[in-house]
């Protein structure tokens, strides 16, 4: 997801034929942040919900696990692109394209991290075998034997 937002955010400015400098490489970076932050989320609430959840379809659990993230992801989007739309506009001709990237790095890293990181996740073949840790014999808490899921090696 982090390269699609990058790609689709620089296809943008190619197609236009905006002016890309320093100011739109640093949008570029935060965009990649903003993006990775979303995607965390929605993923390690994946991943609580197939613990949660016994039951049920791997695909039914992303699905439940994105609609519980959708307003917080929705919310947080909205009042970014609120203050960015004001920076644009207010900010003087310097940030303009700084502004501009970062309105169209959000609203791509919404939409990336929301339909795009659970696709991926599918993609990949992301079983609950591969989320839910059986309990080594002896051990007196759960918490503190989690290794990374099978998946996660295959990358």
């Amino acid at each position: 997801p982090l390269a699609h937002d990058v790609i689709i955010v620089l296809g943008v400015f190619a197609l236009f034929q905006w002016t890309f400098d320093l100011t739109v490489l640093a949008a570029l970076l935060a965009v990649i942040g903003y993006s990775l932050n979303d995607t965390i989320v929605v993923a390690d609430r994946i991943r609580e919900n197939f613990r949660k959840m016994r039951v049920g379809e791997p695909w039914d659990i992303i699905n439940e696990s994105i609609h519980q993230t959708i307003a917080r992801t929705i919310n947080t989007s909205g009042t970014t692109l609120v203050v960015l739309f004001a920076l644009y506009f207010l900010g003087g001709e310097a940030i303009n394209n700084f502004a501009l990237a970062l309105i169209i790095g959000v609203v791509v890293g919404t939409y990336s991290s929301i339909y795009v990181s659970a696709n991926l996740l599918m993609v990949m073949g992301v079983s609950r075998d591969d989320l839910i840790v059986p309990a080594k014999e002896g051990a007196e808490n759960a918490e503190e034997e989690e290794q990374p899921p099978e998946w996660l090696n295959r990358m």
